[in-house]
């Protein structure tokens, strides 16, 4: 959406704006429409065809928009990093430095800054830059670009919440989807709910004191102090469950969350704010090599709040691995079968927890808040609970190790309404409706290498992460966005990483992993071939594809064969690609003992007697299935125990 006047905080100088702008030029250049994309009986049809083509992502407010984004949403070193590129493109020196000799020119100065290069030679730059095999920087420049660049031009709305790009690619809002502003009906958890971004010091106080909550304020400290039995980090998968049957049992429960509160009245499927709203990051959180791209919910709910509808249950298979080989009974115990099913519709300890400490996000609050508490939970995800655990004190050194994120490719496949039999467009229907496994060996279930489901892409998605060969070729291929269907690849990883600190984590896949997500690969290229499509392809950088129609079975199987997992763009190879991610996992693991785990098998620290974790990070390896399940049903028994804690903590 448009920023408000207030203006913009990404401080890039004026210079430096021209020199993004004309690389965002050179990524979406205005074209003239091709003769052989007009339709001679729908004039309107031709002119908003025009009109996209002609539009350029130069045009203000875009760069300013992305140069926001960048500095928002990218870690520390690729801000610094995107920031002296864009300085010394504003330099005629700097820009030969960068772009060598397409910055010639036969006439006075006789050496080009990036924004005076003619747009053909802007657009070989970038070609360069995404094959860059020695100065690995400059890729990098070009991966954050990109991204941030086509996420901005096809997200950004008007005041009637309308893109300019939408009819031309034929993608629009639900026919019945209308703003719902000033809707007054109470909320689910209205009664409970203290929105503290929304107030100031007094009235946090009042609202504290209305829920029945005991608070203490202390001057000394400049904070309120709040007594509950348990305080809960973190409202998602984990920390809801484990709330929910906690405060059945009769015990105050305070659970803290940064995102906010929206409720169905509040959804829209505008992909921008949406995303802003509802994901870490606003669904950019890049690992710090920029070869995954990860998911996760932030906002009340969590990773339920965003969840694809996507429940299944934790495979027997890997239930036995957990139980067997890392010792935890939990997994294979009547209670944890229980658990899942109540998804289902109709050492002496060095330190003591004693609650947490937050600070509200009001520009009008100067106090923060201090919650006692017997029990506290960290249920902030695999991404922040290991650094909510490290900025606490703890040490335990696998706190922050073996972070599984069930990486995943996709594959693509076009469908032309001319000649198909599939009626619809990609955004329209439900979304998982099925999974499909490719297994190893098809004779025993337990052998998956791979699961194939439909991922929901909305078009300023698809644009970011898409494989860019030219402007011209970007622009063709949005036009068939309506009619591009999407198969995601999913596999259970081997590998693993690691999270540093908030927003910064990172990954690596072993070779087997790369293999399964092949073959999961090939399987799904060909169940969009066998489905009528017309070309497929992959989101490998260099735009791999094939048109289906003519091709023989042995080109068919050439193009399969050259279907691979490649590296991420700090490797230094031509070719390279980002994965996708929305399952982060095991970074904070149950472990029989200290060595093996961050938490006892009750989910509770080592080292901290009254800190417990409740979330995905306690799984012990990937899972293979959308984890959903599987951390509800952990959370639950996990749940149980520290209710029993409690319970004994009193007599």
């Amino acid at each position: 959406m448009k920023r408000e006047k207030k203006g913009y905080s990404h401080g890039f100088s004026a210079s430096q704006i021209q020199s993004l702008s004309a690389i965002c030029e050179a990524f979406i250049p205005s074209l003239p429409m091709a003769t052989s994309i007009g339709r001679e009986e729908d004039f309107s049809m031709n002119s908003t065809l025009q009109a996209f083509f002609l539009a350029s992502a130069s045009q203000p407010p875009i760069p300013d928009e992305v140069a926001e984004l960048v500095k928002k949403r990218g870690i520390k070193e690729g801000v610094a990093l995107f920031s002296l590129v864009l300085w010394l493109l504003g330099t005629r020196l700097g820009t030969l430095l960068l772009c060598g000799t397409l910055s010639l020119s036969k006439g006075f100065p006789f050496i080009n800054s990036f924004s005076d290069m003619a747009l053909d030679k802007r657009e070989q730059v970038l070609k360069r830059w995404t094959k860059e095999k020695v100065f690995i920087p400059l890729k990098l420049v070009f991966v954050l670009a990109k991204i941030f660049c086509f996420y901005t031009f096809y997200s950004i709305t008007d005041e009637k919440s309308e893109n300019a790009s939408w009819k031309a690619i034929g993608y629009s809002l639900p026919s019945g989807e209308k703003p719902r502003r000033g809707v007054t009906t109470e909320r689910p958890l209205e009664k409970g709910m203290v929105e503290a971004a929304k107030l100031n010091d007094s009235s946090l106080l009042y609202s504290l004191t209305q829920k029945g909550l005991k608070v203490i304020e202390d001057e000394e400290r400049k904070l309120y102090r709040v007594e509950c039995d348990v305080v809960i980090a973190g409202s998602g998968c984990g920390g809801g469950v484990a709330a929910a049957l906690l405060a059945s049992s009769g015990y105050k429960v305070v659970v803290v969350e940064k995102g906010n509160y929206f409720t169905f009245e509040d959804y829209t499927s505008i992909e921008g704010p949406s995303m802003s709203e509802l994901y870490e990051a606003g669904g950019l959180l890049g690992s710090v090599d920029g070869k995954m791209m990860l998911l996760a919910g932030s906002t009340v709910g969590g990773g339920s709040a965003v969840n694809w509808s996507a429940c299944i249950r934790t495979p027997e298979h890997v239930l036995n691995e957990w139980s067997e080989e890392h010792q935890l009974n939990l997994f294979k115990s009547s209670e944890y079968v229980s658990a899942m099913d109540a998804n289902k519709p109709g050492k002496k300890k060095a330190m003591k927890c004693v609650g947490l400490v937050a600070n509200p996000l009001s520009e009008t609050m100067t106090k923060k808040l201090e919650i006692r508490s017997k029990i506290t939970i960290s249920a902030c995800g695999s991404l922040l609970t290991p650094a909510l655990l490290k900025k606490s004190g703890l040490k335990n050194p696998n706190i922050g190790k073996n972070l599984h994120l069930h990486p995943v490719m996709f594959a693509w496949g076009y469908f032309p309404e001319q000649g198909s039999d599939i009626d619809g467009k990609v955004f329209e229907g439900g979304i998982i409706t099925s999974v499909h496994k490719v297994n190893a060996d098809e004779s025993n279930t337990n052998s998956s290498r791979a699961i194939i489901e439909t991922p929901l892409v909305g078009p300023a998605s698809m644009a970011g992460l898409f494989p860019w060969t030219s402007g011209r070729d970007m622009k063709e291929r949005m036009l068939k966005y309506s009619r591009m269907a999407h198969l995601l690849v999913l596999i259970r990883d081997q590998g693993s990483g690691t999270v540093e600190s908030e927003g910064r984590f990172r990954y690596s896949m072993n070779e087997v992993d790369k293999e399964n997500l092949a073959a999961g690969m090939r399987r799904a290229l060909r169940i969009l071939v066998a489905a009528g499509a017309a070309e497929v392809g992959t989101y490998r950088s260099d735009g791999q594809r094939i048109i289906c129609k003519g091709k023989s079975e042995e080109e068919s199987e050439e193009f399969l064969d050259g279907v691979v997992a490649v590296g991420g763009p700090k490797k230094k190879e031509e070719v390279w690609m980002i994965y996708p991610s929305a399952h982060p996992m095991g970074s904070c693991r149950m472990g029989a003992n200290e060595e093996k785990g961050g938490v006892a098998e009750n989910g509770e620290t080592w080292e901290a007697e009254g800190l417990f974790v409740c979330d995905g990070s306690v799984i012990p390896t990937a899972i293979g299935v959308n984890p959903m399940i599987t951390i509800q049903a952990t959370a639950y028994c996990l749940a149980k125990r520290i209710t029993e804690h409690l319970k004994n903590s009193e007599k």
